[in-house]
C-alpha cells in the first residue's frame, strides 16, 4: 500500500464520529488499520470512515475475545478508542494491560477527568461549553451549530491525530508509547487563538453578528443572487475589498470599511445590487478577481467546480462521492480509495496471521467469540 504512513499498525476500537474518522485518515495514507468490530456485516459502500481499513468481529464481553484483542496490540502502534472512561480497563485493555511502546489514543468529548467525564455529550454541548456557539449564528436568533465539523472533526479527529503522530515521534527518542487523552473540550478551545486575541484587545463584541468573522460585517457574509443562489463574500483586507467594490459597482466608500456604525446600511446596499444578478453573472464578473468572491455549491456541484476537478479533490467511489486522501505527498502518494470492506470481512485472514488455525478459528465462532 502507498502513503507516507505504511510502516505504522494501528488498532481501533470501532465507535462513532472522531475514532473512525481519525482511523480512515491513517488508512488513507497508509497505514494498516484493523477495525475490531462488534458484529459481522456485510459491506456497505456508504460507510466512507471504514475505507481503507482491515475488520475482525469480537466478543470482547468474553475472555477468549479480550485475549484476541491483547494479541492485536502485541505488536501494533497505536490504539484508538473513543469508550467513556474506564470501560478498556474493565475491559482488561486498558493502558497498564498493553505494551509498554502503544501509544495509546482516547478520544471523548470531555477528557478522560473532571465533573463531566462520565456524562453524554455531543459536538453541540461540547461547543457550547467551550464559548464557541455563542459566537455563531444571527444575533436575533439562537446560535446555530456548525453540523458537527467544529467539535467532533476539529476539536476532535485532528487533535487525535496531532497528539498520536506527535507520540510516534516522541517514542523514536525515548522508546515508549504514551497515552494521547484528546478530548474536544480541550481541542476546541486550543483553535481560537484568533479569536481569542481579538476579544483581549476589544476588537471582537460578544454579540453576534457584529464582528468581521460572524456574518456581520457587509464584507464577509453570503448574498442571494437574483436566481436564488447564493454567493460567498470575504474582502477582509482593504485591497480586496477595494476590488470587490469596484467589481460590484457597490459605490461605496472605501474608507469606513470596517466602521461598523456603517454596517447595518451598507449590507442592505449589498443585498439590493447583489440581487440584481443571477449567481452566474456574478461568477462572470468576478473571475480571476482577487474580489474574494465564490458562489456557494451544493456537494455535487462543488464536485464538478474547475478547481476542485483540477485538484481531483472528491472521488466517485462505486457511487458514492468522497474525499479523495489529503493532504498531498510528493513521494509517498496515498492510494486511490476504494469501497470499504464489511465488519468482520478479514476475521478469519487477520486470526491465521496471529497463528490460529483455521481449527482454533471455527471453535471460537461455535462459541461466539468471533462475530
Amino acid at each position: 500500500m502507498a502513503g507516507p504512513l505504511t510502516s505504522l499498525k494501528v488498532i481501533e476500537f470501532s465507535g462513532l464520529g472522531p475514532g473512525p474518522l481519525a482511523g480512515q485518515l491513517l488508512a488513507d495514507l497508509g497505514a494498516d488499520v484493523i477495525a475490531v468490530d462488534r458484529v459481522t456485516a456485510a459491506p456497505d459502500p456508504t460507510d466512507i470512515n471504514r475505507r481503507g481499513k482491515r475488520s475482525v468481529a469480537l466478543d470482547l464481553k468474553l475472555s477468549q475475545g479480550r485475549t484476541i484483542a491483547r494479541h492485536l496490540l502485541s505488536d501494533a502502534d497505536i490504539l484508538i478508542e473513543g469508550f467513556r472512561p474506564g470501560v478498556m480497563e474493565k475491559l482488561g485493555l486498558g493502558p497498564s494491560d498493553c505494551p509498554e511502546t502503544l501509544i495509546y489514543g482516547r478520544m471523548t468529548g470531555w477528557g478522560q477527568d473532571g465533573p463531566l467525564a462520565q456524562t453524554a455529550g455531543h459536538d453541540i454541548n461540547y461547543l457550547a461549553l467551550s464559548g464557541v456557539l455563542s459566537m455563531i449564528g444571527p444575533a436575533d436568533l439562537p446560535p446555530t451549530p456548525p453540523l458537527n465539523l467544529i467539535g467532533d472533526y476539529g476539536g476532535g479527529t485532528m487533535f487525535l491525530l496531532f497528539g498520536l503522530l506527535a507520540a510516534v515521534i516522541e517514542r523514536g527518542v525515548s522508546g515508549k508509547g504514551q497515552v494521547v487523552d484528546a478530548a474536544m473540550i480541550d481541542g476546541v478551545p486550543a483553535m481560537m487563538g484568533l479569536l481569542h486575541a481579538l476579544q483581549a484587545r476589544g476588537i471582537w463584541e460578544e454579540t453576534r453578528a457584529r464582528n468581521w468573522l460572524d456574518g456581520g460585517a457587509p464584507f464577509y457574509r453570503c448574498y442571494t443572487c437574483a436566481c436564488g443562489g447564493v454567493i460567498a463574500v470575504g474582502a477582509l483586507e482593504p485591497q480586496f475589498f477595494a476590488e470587490l467594490v469596484e467589481k460590484a459597482g457597490l459605490d461605496d466608500d472605501m474608507k469606513g470599511q470596517n466602521d461598523k456604525r456603517t454596517w447595518q446600511s451598507r449590507t442592505e446596499h449589498y443585498a439590493a445590487v447583489f440581487a440584481r444578478r443571477s449567481r452566474a453573472d456574478w461568477m462572470q464578473i468576478f473571475d480571476g478577481s482577487d474580489a474574494c468572491v465564490a458562489p456557494v455549491l451544493s456537494t455535487r456541484e462543488a464536485a464538478d467546480h474547475p478547481q476542485n476537478v483540477a485538484r481531483a479533490v472528491f472521488a466517485d467511489v462505486d457511487g458514492v462521492l468522497q474525499a479523495n486522501p489529503a493532504p498531498r505527498f510528493s513521494r509517498s502518494v496515498p492510494a486511490d480509495p476504494k469501497s470499504p470492506g464489511g465488519m468482520g470481512a478479514e476475521t478469519d485472514a487477520i486470526l491465521g496471521g496471529l497463528g490460529y488455525t483455521a481449527a482454533e478459528i471455527g471453535d471460537m465462532r461455535d462459541v461466539g467469540v468471533l462475530k
